[in-house]
């Protein structure tokens, strides 16, 4: 019995989620989990060897140094969350690397907001896809 949304013309590559949009929905959940203040869970999305640069140019290795300062800033009373909406997905051409750009922002109950500009490397790793890379430019 076919479900009755099948229109008989459908194919299993129309039901697949589209690399773009598998990472669209991945950082919109880095955001919901960012929102949340929960660290911990934010693990999955990040490579073990990944690389940050912060707004302020600080670097951080490894996904464990990035946790950290996610805890760090969890920590924080004052901090709400840091939303990053993605603008652009370019993929490479096996379709197993991918670069997002977007605009970040970053709000405190008692700071003045942060905001700019951000880039992304991902890569697919055993069907998820994973940040290998991030940089964020402060400008305002």
């Amino acid at each position: 019995m076919r479900p009755a949304s099948y229109t008989g013309s459908t194919t299993w590559k129309d039901l697949m989620t589209s690399p773009a949009d598998a990472i669209a929905a991945r950082r919109k959940l880095t955001n919901k989990l960012i929102a949340a203040k929960d660290a911990a869970r934010l693990r999955p999305f990040f490579d073990p060897r990944m690389t940050l640069i912060a707004g302020d140019g600080s670097l951080l290795l490894g996904a464990e140094d990035v946790l950290a300062a996610f805890a760090s800033q969890f920590a924080d009373r004052g901090f709400v969350a840091y939303v990053r909406t993605t603008e652009q997905i370019d993929l490479d051409a096996d379709g197993l690397r991918a670069a997002e750009r977007g605009r970040w922002v970053g709000s405190w109950k008692d700071a003045a907001e942060q905001s700019g500009t951000y880039l992304a490397t991902w890569k697919k790793v055993t069907g998820q896809w994973v940040i290998e890379n991030e940089l964020y430019v402060s400008l305002l």
